[in-house]
């Protein structure tokens, strides 16, 4: 499957969210994921710094919003994008073997972390139009409504909130 072959197998984990109607092939690998590594809505899941973690992460994310939260699709799509940017950041800046993803949500806001073992800090930098890459904080910066980093012991969180409408 796209995103998870040639990942280590964890545990397998139980407490998966039931999908609200009709499962679509997406939900069937973002159930999959959350079966192998756990839901990051209920705790942190480790996920292994590989490139193909993000299309993981992004099934997930995208899961956890739109079925298990009931949020629109919008927000998804923002969600998605951004974690898919600080998952890209952590894999490819910090050297680390796992990385670490947790969706929080409060009334009227969610919230996203990404952990790593690295110390070394995210920099917001201008980007050129002709640029090819560095954008990916400029687009966390402009689409959600607070981000940044919390420095730990043994690593750092990066995380990015966004505003939710309640019903």
């Amino acid at each position: 499957m796209a995103g998870l072959e040639g990942m280590e197998q964890p545990q397998q984990r139980t407490g998966t969210a039931a999908v609200r109607g009709a499962p679509s092939v997406e939900d069937d690998l973002a159930l999959r994921a959350l079966d192998l590594f756990g839901n990051p809505a209920c705790e942190e899941v480790r996920l292994p710094s590989r490139p193909e973690s993000a299309g993981t992460a992004r099934r997930m994310a995208e899961f956890v919003v739109v079925r298990d939260w009931g949020l629109g699709l919008q927000l998804a799509e923002h969600t998605v994008l951004l974690v898919s940017e600080l998952v890209g950041n952590a894999v490819r800046h910090t050297g680390a073997r796992t990385f670490g993803l947790r969706m929080l949500r409060r009334r009227g806001w969610i919230r996203v972390e990404v952990r790593d073992p690295s110390r070394g800090l995210p920099c917001l930098m201008p980007v050129g139009e002709l640029d090819t890459s560095g954008r990916g904080l400029m687009l966390v910066d402009q689409l959600s409504q607070r981000w940044g980093v919390d420095l730990l012991p043994c690593g750092k969180t990066t995380w990015f909130e966004m505003r939710v409408a309640e019903n």
